[in-house]
C-alpha cells in the first residue's frame, strides 16, 4: 500500500499577490505546527511539495525535524488564474467547476490542472511505491485530484474546505496504483 497525504497549505499573506512567491502569513506559520504534528506518527519516507513558497513552508518545518529533503515537483504547482489579481474569485471559481474547461486568456482550466496533478501523482507513485509520501499542495490543485478519484466532489465541497488552511487529504493507493480510499483530516 502506498499512502499519499496531500497537505494543502496553511494560511498565506493575501497582501503578497505573486503566487509562486507568497509567503505564509504568521498565522500560517504557527499553523503548519499543526501539520508537523499531524504527520508525526505516519512513518513518512518521502517529502515533496509544488514549488509555491506557501505550500513548502507548509512541509517544511515537518521536513526539517525529521532529516528529510523537500523534493519540489512543478507539476504540483496551483492553478494559473491569469496573469492578473481577480477580485471575485468566488463567481470565476463557480464557472471553473461549472466548466472544467473554462479559462481566463493567460490561465488554466480545471482540465488541465487535473491532468497536470494527476500525471505528476503518476510519477510519484510509480516511483515511491509502498511508501509513505507528504506532498504540500493547494486547494484547487488538491481538489481537482479529489474530484478525478470521486467525481462527486464538486463547486460545493470546494466552498466548504476554500478557507480551511492547513487541511490534509489521505489518499490510499494499491500496488497497482489504484485509489483505494480517501480520507479527509482537518488539523
Amino acid at each position: 500500500m502506498t499512502k499519499v497525504f496531500f497537505v494543502r497549505h496553511a494560511e498565506p499573506n493575501y497582501d503578497n499577490h505573486d503566487d509562486r512567491s507568497r509567503e505564509l502569513s504568521p498565522r500560517g506559520m504557527e499553523d503548519r505546527k499543526k501539520v508537523t504534528s499531524f504527520l508525526a506518527d505516519k512513518n513518512i519516507d518521502i517529502v515533496i511539495s509544488s514549488p509555491f513558497k506557501r505550500a513548502v513552508d507548509t512541509v517544511q518545518d515537518f521536513a526539517d525535524k525529521n532529516g528529510l529533503p523537500v523534493e519540489i515537483v512543478e507539476d504540483f504547482r496551483e492553478r494559473k488564474v491569469d496573469s492578473c489579481w481577480i477580485e471575485d474569485f468566488a463567481s470565476f471559481s463557480k464557472k471553473q467547476w461549472s466548466d472544467f474547461s473554462y479559462k481566463l486568456s493567460d490561465g488554466e482550466c480545471l482540465k488541465e490542472v487535473q491532468d497536470r496533478n494527476i500525471s505528476a501523482l503518476n510519477n510519484v507513485l510509480k516511483q515511491y511505491s509502498g511508501k509513505n509520501i507528504v506532498v504540500g499542495s493547494h486547494g484547487t490543485s488538491l481538489s481537482t485530484i479529489i474530484n478525478f478519484y470521486d467525481n462527486s466532489f464538486g463547486y460545493d465541497d470546494f466552498e466548504r474546505i476554500r478557507f480551511l488552511m492547513p487541511w490534509i487529504v489521505e489518499f490510499s493507493f494499491d500496488e497497482l496504483g489504484n485509489c483505494v480510499d480517501i480520507k479527509r483530516h482537518s488539523v
